[in-house]
């Protein structure tokens, strides 16, 4: 989860690797630190405890020149935040610092044998122990960095992507990967390393991914060499990044969460764009026609995803069980694996991941694998490791999403779940053709439905300004808007951290109903469908528990309003539509609450945006 980033080249690294850190400060803002070496060859560390400006701060008025250097902004795993803890680490000479991304599972076994040989360590950190085994057995085996780091990688369990910098070799980088994610970006006489593309995208669009197990040597002047951590050399696979530098800037907006709120409209469209046509009664996910017979055969569907995109995947089993009439089960990754799961060959498992590098899904899907079952993976960020790892699958196009409380990414995993359930449907011929016309015509209007509701954030402003000082919350919804309960309840907890949480509106008398009374907000998404007298009745029960009602509603309704504190219009929809219009209003009262409330909405604390670790 932490963000690392490298440059080797002709300017000046410090400034490259400061920027480079914080756009990529959404994945750890716990400390920051960078290591560069001069003209003259001394090697100059700094490191911080707190957020990347803090390290700028720091570092004024001190040597930070050289063309070649890298950086850390550290989300903490072993030990806790503090400048020593902070990234880059030193060898026990001195002469190599290294960075790192991941966890070593089995490095107290390691410390302890380096302890006995000599090494002592300052910090607590595994990444520490690491870089004293690669230059224990630099020195024991009398081996150049780049080969000791091969024959470490081999002693060691568990995840990581490293960069590596040696005092006596200023022009060379190596850099490794293992379960965490590491891309190379290509200048003109020059090399970028980062965790993802945004550091990149400023200076080049040519960029290499590296696979896990694969270790690059990074030389000045030369091409980059590709070997495996068992010393074989692999051919070198350049692509072009398709990222706008325009899509990783707030672009006038006063946070990025906020940005990615309002481009929902655009992200929406983008994820359908080419795969829908309306008119002609067609949606095709290029990634799924190759597999469209296995999902027809399939008895079974698990969704396998955390957080946000568990919510998500939760929406995708009543869409496929309703429309394609398959079974579906939702699991949280993170349980998954841990459970002996029953999986047999002819089940289809849908891996959902923003990111494309969650650790737990990852690992379920190489379990899932493992058993014959058939990855479709559903992830926004090109390259990254959950596409490589599936069978096929479809990416959302929602864009670079930089805060950390996910929202364009839930909109744009409902759009392309739902039309691959649409596309299943279709083929297996479980749904009237009449429905699957009206669902597509609907899904096209989603975008302006969502610019309608976005207008009314002055409204929803001033409901967060009256519940911003609550201590709990409730969030009901019945059916398809379940999961949009519970994706409003993470909102608020996690960028406001006001307690709060989401049921089935039924459940509410089965005990939380005890929770209520006239402190505490309870939002419903009541909206017209089947389930409507239903939620009508669960109000009730909160009205007459002296519960503040917060009620999202279809525009026009009489009655929710007359009985909700307030109500928030959204335009009508089909019913398994709904969560993609309903969420949005809920996303804007987060929001407003967290600003607030003083917090900092887009690196909440003790989060961050991709989950790399287990």
């Amino acid at each position: 989860m932490c963000g690392i980033v490298g440059y080797i080249g002709n300017r000046e690294a410090y400034p490259i690797l400061m920027k480079g850190l914080q756009r990529l400060e959404y994945r750890g803002y716990d400390s920051a630190g960078v290591a560069m070496i001069n003209a003259a060859g001394a090697m100059n560390v700094f490191k911080k405890k707190g957020k990347v400006s803090d390290l700028a701060d720091f570092a004024k008025g001190q040597d930070i020149t050289g063309n070649i250097g890298i950086g850390h902004t550290r989300w903490a795993t072993h030990g806790e935040p503090n400048d020593v803890n902070s990234h880059p680490h030193y060898s026990q000479s001195g002469d190599l610092v290294m960075i790192h991304n991941g966890i070593i599972e089995n490095y107290a076994a390691i410390k302890e044998g380096l302890t006995k040989r000599g090494h002592t360590f300052q910090s607590q950190t595994d990444t520490e122990v690491l870089i004293h085994l690669i230059e224990d057995i630099k020195k024991s085996e009398n081996m150049k960095t780049g080969h000791a780091v091969l024959v470490a990688l081999n002693q060691i369990i568990g995840a990581y992507a490293l960069v590596v910098l040696d005092k006596n070799d200023p022009n060379t980088l190596i850099a490794a990967k293992k379960g965490s994610p590491m891309v190379i970006g290509i200048g003109e006489d020059e090399f970028f390393i980062a965790s993802d593309a945004s550091p990149i995208v400023e200076y080049t669009k040519n960029v290499v991914y590296l696979n896990d197990e694969q270790v690059a040597i990074i030389r000045r002047g030369e091409e980059v060499k590709l070997r495996t951590i068992k010393d074989k050399e692999i051919p070198l696979y350049v692509q072009e990044l398709e990222m706008e530098l325009e899509a990783i800037e707030k672009g006038g907006y006063e946070h990025f969460m906020l940005k990615e709120i309002y481009e929902q409209p655009r992200s929406v469209k983008d994820s359908m764009r080419g795969r829908l046509n309306a008119e002609k009664g067609i949606v095709q996910l290029g990634g799924i026609v190759d597999h469209i017979a296995k999902f027809k055969n399939a008895k079974r569907i698990i969704i396998i995803a955390c957080g946000t995109s568990w919510h998500a995947g939760l929406v995708a089993e009543y869409l496929f069980e309703e429309y394609a009439r398959i079974p579906v089960e939702v699991e949280y990754a993170s349980e998954f694996r841990y459970r002996n799961p029953i999986i047999y060959p002819d089940d289809i498992v849908i891996a959902i991941s923003q990111s494309g590098e969650t650790a737990d899904t990852l690992a379920a899907i190489e379990l899932a694998k493992s058993k014959g079952a058939t990855i479709i993976g559903v992830c926004n960020v090109v390259g990254s490791s959950i596409p490589r790892a599936s069978h096929a699958g479809s990416y959302t196009h929602a864009g670079p999403e930089i805060g950390v409380a996910s929202t364009k990414a839930f909109t744009a995993q409902v759009v392309v779940l739902t039309l691959m359930a649409l596309q299943v449907a279709k083929e297996k011929g479980t749904m009237a053709e009449s429905k699957f016309r009206q669902l597509l015509y609907e899904l096209e209007s989603i975008p302006t439905k969502i610019e309608d509701v976005l207008k009314q954030n002055d409204l929803i402003k001033h409901i967060a300004d009256i519940y911003k000082n609550a201590e709990n919350a409730l969030y009901l919804g019945r059916g398809f808007t379940f999961p949009v309960a519970l994706e409003g309840a993470l909102k608020l907890k996690e960028i406001s951290y006001i307690h709060a949480e989401g049921y089935p509106a039924a459940e509410m008398k089965h005990g939380p109903i005890a929770l209520i009374d006239e402190a505490m907000p309870v939002f419903v998404i009541a909206t017209k469908g089947p389930n409507y007298e239903k939620v009508v009745s669960n109000i009730q029960e909160v009205k007459a528990r002296k519960g503040k009602i917060i009620a999202v509603v279809t525009s026009g309704d009489k009655d929710v309003k007359g009985m909700a504190d307030h109500v928030i219009e959204i335009p009508e929809t089909d019913e398994s539509l709904v969560p993609l219009i309903a969420v949005v209003p809920l996303q804007l009262l987060s929001y407003h609450v967290a600003v607030m409330r003083g917090c900092n909405v887009d690196q909440p604390r003790n989060l961050a945006k991709s989950v790399t670790v287990e």
